[in-house]
């Protein structure tokens, strides 16, 4: 199940926070057992486009639903200070851990051309 939460900026602009379920983490982690999550962080005009900006990148089964878990100011100060306005953690409860990119979340489960 996708929790998550937005907040509206002061300028109109809006922050979508989704914790889901990581992509292609491969046989030990099931959809629905809890662990493997990631905290993905979204600025966009409004939600439908934060939404539709993680549904471009492959994540297609994205929905929010309610404001349950809306971003910490934390949260929103990463994804403001960062150039493409999308960011993933691995572990959302770890406030050690650094927000990286979305393209290294891509990247790791795409095989290289070479094929090794």
């Amino acid at each position: 199940m996708t929790r998550g939460g937005f907040i509206r900026l002061p300028g109109g602009s809006v922050v979508v926070a989704l914790s889901l379920p990581r992509p292609d983490h491969g046989p030990l982690c099931g959809p629905y057992d809890g662990g493997c999550r990631i905290r993905v962080l979204v600025h966009a005009v409004n939600r439908q486009r934060a939404l539709t900006r993680l549904r471009n990148l492959g994540l297609r089964a994205v929905y929010l639903r309610g404001n349950t878990e809306p971003p910490t100011p934390d949260e929103i100060t990463a994804v403001l200070h960062h150039p493409d306005g999308l960011v993933w953690r691995e572990a959302p409860d770890d406030e050690t851990e650094s927000w990286h990119p979305i393209r290294a979340l891509l990247r790791q489960g795409t095989p290289s051309p070479s094929g090794v």
